[in-house]
């Protein structure tokens, strides 16, 4: 009994989940848009909203994407946020310089960057040069290309059988979240998984 009411009293101090949505321009993107961008600003939107951090504490990150893709990534960490799904931080990829593997090696969650797909074959944009796909937990959930390990530190969680906090895995509460809104997840490619990347195209 002590432990169910322990278990409430935590619950009740949880603060609820909250969200923002507000317009960008181009200043605010200095480093993750330019001219020739797949995308205008105008068709961007920042999301403001709570995360369940890996203290196990509510923080507040952002993320910026297409507006089509707000009501099912406010819906996803809407559902993470319940699950206490821990993100280690959520920044838009700006505060990195627009570098992606620095955004990647300090384990941040991200969502637009006008950039070219890492992947093998012709150039070709990335989703998220759309605003259309978010990388979540990078240093957990790892891209693998090329026997090569996007971030470097991913190398601790190539072992996908050793379920541990913030990883993506197959009927885990992040698939879940956003499979439940129609978005694919990248840990299901074959020979070349990307663990943190979701998106509403698959690519």
């Amino acid at each position: 009994m002590a432990v169910i009411a322990l278990l409430a009293v935590t619950l009740a101090l949880q603060p609820p989940f909250t969200h923002s949505v507000s317009r960008v321009t181009a200043a605010q993107l200095p480093h993750s848009w330019h001219q020739g961008c797949p995308v205008a600003p105008r068709q961007l939107r920042r999301v403001r909203l709570t995360y369940w951090g890996f203290d196990r504490r509510a923080h507040t990150g952002a993320a910026v994407v297409n507006a089509d893709a707000v009501s099912p990534i406010v819906r996803v960490f809407s559902r993470l946020y319940s699950a206490r799904f821990p993100i280690r931080r959520m920044r838009p990829i700006d505060a990195y310089g627009g570098v992606d593997e620095r955004s990647l090696a300090a384990d941040n969650t991200a969502a637009f960057n006008c950039r070219y797909a890492v992947a093998a074959g012709p150039k070709r944009w990335s989703v998220h040069a759309f605003g259309r796909a978010i990388d979540v937990n990078p240093v957990e959930n790892p891209y693998l290309l090329n026997g090569a390990v996007h971030p470097h530190a991913g190398k601790a969680y190539l072992d996908r059988r050793n379920v541990r906090r913030g990883m993506a895995v197959r009927g885990g509460a992040l698939v879940r979240a956003f499979t439940a809104f129609g978005w694919k997840w990248g840990g299901r490619w074959a020979g070349s998984p990307d663990y943190q990347h979701f998106s509403s195209t698959g690519g």
